[in-house]
């Protein structure tokens, strides 16, 4: 009898190889070409560092508030290294940039502000409009409309209420880094870049519309599992985009998330 051979299942976006090197699955398949890098997990990845370097030097408990991150390439599924410097130190409030480099030349830079914790329970307010939770969203099977290991690793429900504008939640079961505890600030960041590809305005084999940045202000640390994007998507008339998510958990809003987008007819 033929032994089998097959393997149990990989149910994570990275492996740690290394004290700064990770190795990308198969399920960070990019909805343009499933040969390279969704760059969803990277940012996920990106903010992880940048929190582990800060535990590492032992600084003080600050919180991440904002993370900016210019994409500069594409990247196939495969080793990627960060690196991260501290370029603003402080006990009170950090600026800390952290570099993805693939095959030797950085793919993307983050630069994330950390601040310390006040209690302003009493003051504390919402200007955000909240939007109805995930139960009252029907299932939407975004492998139906992108390509791509990552895609297929998440669980969503949409309402699109006209091209370029729609409400997503979604979820994964799929763990950021392999046995590595991450927050729920990063995890939660390794899902927000779907929100160009969850309101569309026109159809993406006609049009490419990807990405050249992410940024996410939060005014408080997300709650998981469920990722909620409120989207508008905007074209204008010289191929330049602009893709706008108020975020949001179960709890209600959780802060803002813009990108910028080349759009491109094919």
């Amino acid at each position: 009898m033929t032994q089998s051979t097959s393997h149990p299942p990989i149910h994570w976006y990275f492996e740690r190889i290394g004290p700064t090197s990770f190795a990308a699955t198969e399920h960070v398949g990019g909805g343009w070409d499933p040969m390279e890098q969704h760059i969803a997990p990277a940012l996920g990845l990106l903010a992880h560092c940048m929190e582990d370097d800060r535990h590492q030097r032992g600084a003080a408990a600050l919180q991440l508030t904002r993370v900016s991150y210019d994409i500069l390439g594409t990247f196939d599924i495969g080793p990627v290294d960060i690196s991260v410097t501290v370029l603003r130190p402080g006990r009170t409030i950090e600026l800390v940039e952290a570099r993805l480099s693939h095959g030797g030349r950085d793919a993307v830079i983050a630069r994330g502000w950390f601040m310390q914790a006040y209690n302003t329970e009493a003051i504390q307010g919402v200007g955000l409009t909240a939007v109805l939770g995930q139960q009252e969203h029907p299932e939407w099977n975004g492998s139906a409309v992108w390509p791509g290991g990552f895609i297929a690793s998440l669980t969503a429900r949409r309402t699109e209420h006209e091209p370029g504008r729609a409400m997503a939640w979604l979820r994964t079961d799929t763990e950021l880094i392999r046995e590595e505890p991450v927050s729920t600030t990063a995890a939660f960041l390794g899902l927000v870049d779907v929100m160009n590809g969850v309101a569309p305005r026109v159809d993406n084999r006609a049009v490419a519309f990807p990405n050249l940045d992410l940024t996410a202000h939060f005014f408080r640390e997300p709650v998981l599992p469920w990722v909620g994007l409120d989207t508008a998507v905007s074209f204008g008339p010289t191929g330049v985009g602009l893709t706008t998510s108020t975020l949001h958990d179960d709890d209600g809003p959780v802060g803002t998330v813009a990108q910028t987008l080349t759009v491109r007819p094919e």
